[in-house]
């Protein structure tokens, strides 16, 4: 018996060690510039969300960017990719550690040391629509030109190992859009094996990569769009068209190892199968014209945006079941949410942080603290998730669990 109650709490430990929590979300609100005027009406700005106390603040305001496109996060910091200049910024204290000019720049991605951009622009010819930069010091390593490299504008970019995967779409030219992806090996820095999406798959706007295989969802010639599926080892690919209508600003997202997309204009919310490449039909619970989509995987949160582009922007939480749990303010046309997520605090931190009553446990469990509950087994296995501050785990099997409070662990027993 000994043995058993030992492994047990070995076992816990190392679960509770080993969770993760979402310490805040990065939301890129790329603000509201008018065109016919020529003015920044409100500035690009990041804000940044601490799910453990549901409060939010702009962090930083990205002055003189019409607008923002991108923002990763890799190790201590994170890179936004704003209009015309690249930014990196400390992840904790949101201070600008560097910043380099690239105009046109879309998207980023990053492997090692290498800070990876896309670019394009309206009305606008470059000689490279490619650039890789040292992630340090943001210094330009190579600027693949339209010889060696792709010759129209590009945006998405996936990182596959040292490989990084790039959609070609030309979606600033109307009328001569594109549908390609090319690959760049990162060891080297040479570009090609680009596979044609075919008529139907033009102007990819959103790209992910799930199992071997990446996934496109694509705008066509914005009178219709589409899902592009494409393997890793360049065997097949196949394009499945969804209506004609775009998605608009290629509101989709990998949702449960599915996609989620909406249509310009519409409310309603759609879940495709990639494994049978079918539409599964709208999900439950959604009736806003969003913005953004992003999953935030420990969790399984789906967090979306919604803006009328030029006088407000709000940021929706929903629970696995499609509940909402909350909602708040944010900047104007939220179009990027990332999640900083860290390893939670070892079991000896949280003793005397959270409070679970009573415990052992029959039927219902009491927490002392507000926010989202999260029960797991000691497999890592969520089993419960309510924001109740009494727990009903009359169904649990007798044993020993995990709650998951705000990022904050505490173990009990069921009798």
């Amino acid at each position: 018996m000994k043995k058993v109650l030992l492994t047990l709490s070995l076992s816990l430990t190392a679960l509770v060690q080993a969770q993760n929590y979402v310490h805040q979300a990065l939301i890129l609100n790329e603000g509201y510039f008018d065109y016919q005027t020529n003015q920044i009406i409100e500035p690009v700005t990041i804000g940044s969300y601490n799910p453990a106390n549901q409060t939010y603040q702009i962090v930083d305001t990205l002055e003189g960017m019409r607008f923002g496109s991108d923002v990763i996060i890799d190790g201590n910091f994170y890179y936004v990719a704003a209009d015309t200049k690249i930014f990196k910024m400390d992840l904790n204290t949101h201070q600008e550690v560097a910043s380099v000019s690239c105009p046109g720049v879309r998207n980023l991605g990053i492997y090692q040391n290498k800070l990876v951009a896309t670019r394009g622009e309206y009305l606008t010819s470059y000689s490279s629509y490619l650039h890789i930069y040292d992630a340090s010091t943001l210094s330009l390593i190579q600027a693949i030109d339209t010889v060696q490299g792709p010759k129209w504008a590009t945006q998405n970019i996936v990182i596959d190992g040292s490989s990084a995967y790039i959609a070609v779409n030309n979606g600033y030219e109307w009328g001569n859009e594109k549908g390609l992806i090319g690959k760049l090996d990162l060891s080297n820095l040479s570009y090609g094996n680009e596979v044609d999406l075919g008529p139907d798959g033009k102007n990819p706007d959103n790209l992910v990569k799930l199992g071997g295989f990446l996934y496109t969802v694509n705008n066509k010639d914005f009178s219709g769009s589409s899902i592009s599926k494409v393997a890793l080892d360049g065997t097949s690919n196949s394009t499945v068209n969804l209506a004609a209508a775009s998605t608009g600003c290629g509101t989709s997202a990998l949702r449960d190892n599915n996609l989620v997309y909406q249509l310009s204009m519409e409310t309603i919310l759609n879940e495709f199968d990639v494994n049978v490449m079918n539409s599964s039909g709208p999900v439950t619970g959604h009736t806003l014209n969003y913005y953004e989509l992003a999953q935030e995987t420990v969790s399984g949160q789906l967090y979306t945006s919604e803006t009328d582009y030029f006088s407000f922007g709000k940021v929706h939480i929903f629970d696995a079941n499609n509940i909402e749990l909350s909602n708040f303010n944010v900047g104007i046309s939220p179009g990027t949410i990332v999640f900083d997520v860290r390893p939670s605090a070892g079991i000896e931190a949280i003793e005397n942080t959270i409070s679970v009553y009573p415990n052992p446990a029959v039927d219902f469990l009491n927490v002392s603290i507000d926010g989202v509950k999260r029960v797991y087994d000691l497999t890592g296995k969520l089993l419960i998730e309510s924001s109740a501050t009494s727990l009903d785990i009359s169904a649990l099997n007798q044993g020993i669990y995990v709650l998951n409070v705000n990022g904050i662990n505490q173990h009990f027993i069921k009798r």
